[in-house]
This record gives C-alpha cells, structure tokens and sequence, in this order.
C-alpha cells in the first residue's frame, strides 16, 4: 500500500468509529509511513461524525451511524477535511451489545475514497469484539491495496 501511495503522491487519511484508531495504528507501525500517512480521525460519536468529518446529522438520524450512507459520507469528509486523496472509513456494531436484528454484532460498513471515486460494502464478522476489530482493520487494509492496485 505504501508503495502505491508514494508511486502516486497521495496521502491518506483514516476515519474510525467501530475501530478507535486501529487501522491508522496498524499503517503508523510501518517505518516510513509519514510519507504517505496524512491523519486519522478517531470519530467514535455520532457528534464526533458531525464535527470533525461532516457527516450530515440528519443523515445518520435518517439511516443509523452503521449505515452505507454514513460510511461513504466519513469517507468523502476524510478527503475534504484533511490533505489525503486517499481515505478509508469504517463504522459498526463491534458487540458485545448494541446489535439489532437489521445491524447484528459484527455488522461494519466500510467507506473508501480513492482519488475522488467513493465505493462502499458491508461485512459481517463473527467472533467477540477484539475478533470483530482485528478483522475489521485487515479487510480495510487488504480492500483499499485492491481499490489502489485498480486505480494504477
């Protein structure tokens, strides 16, 4: 991933919910990352989304914070609130309360921005909530080196 981003001049910027800083802790850990790594914004709360990402209030009231709609909206406010042309968003049910029958422990929303095209998808992960954060980080990581690889 970091050799697609430098390869291209872009940076990237996170936004977290469900994961709380994980994913921008699993691409800081890399040495050499603040050539590529913008920021991350840790946005736990549905205020949070509002303040610091943009996120329509209205619209996480209309479709739930884990929502397709929320996911793409953190991922687009990533990119304008930041200097990243790159960024992935992810907010979900990570348990082990807070589930619903529509959004069950597990359910995570993924947002990606690159280079303006903004794609979303859902996954569900099994497990208790430290299983549930670790797979959420690895598919975002594994998901955005995919959208970079197809962007070239």
């Amino acid at each position: 991933m970091a050799d697609f981003l430098q390869e291209k001049r872009w940076l990237l910027a996170t936004a977290e919910s469900c994961t709380g800083g994980m994913i921008s802790a699993a691409c800081t850990d890399l040495a050499g990352s603040s050539a590529w790594f913008e920021r991350g914004f840790v946005t736990y709360s549905n205020e949070a989304k509002t303040e610091l990402l943009g996120v329509d209030a209205a619209l996480i009231r209309r479709h739930g914070a884990v929502s397709e709609e929320v996911a793409r909206a953190m991922a687009q406010g990533a990119v304008t609130r930041s200097h990243a042309q790159v960024s992935v968003a992810v907010t979900g049910v990570a348990g082990p309360t807070g589930g619903s029958a529509a959004k069950p422990v597990g359910t995570v929303w993924f947002g990606f921005n690159v280079g303006g095209q903004v794609t979303s998808e859902m996954k569900r992960f099994n497990g208790d909530r430290a299983a549930v954060r670790s797979a959420t980080v690895q598919h975002a990581v594994q998901r955005l080196l995919q959208l970079l690889r197809k962007a070239g």
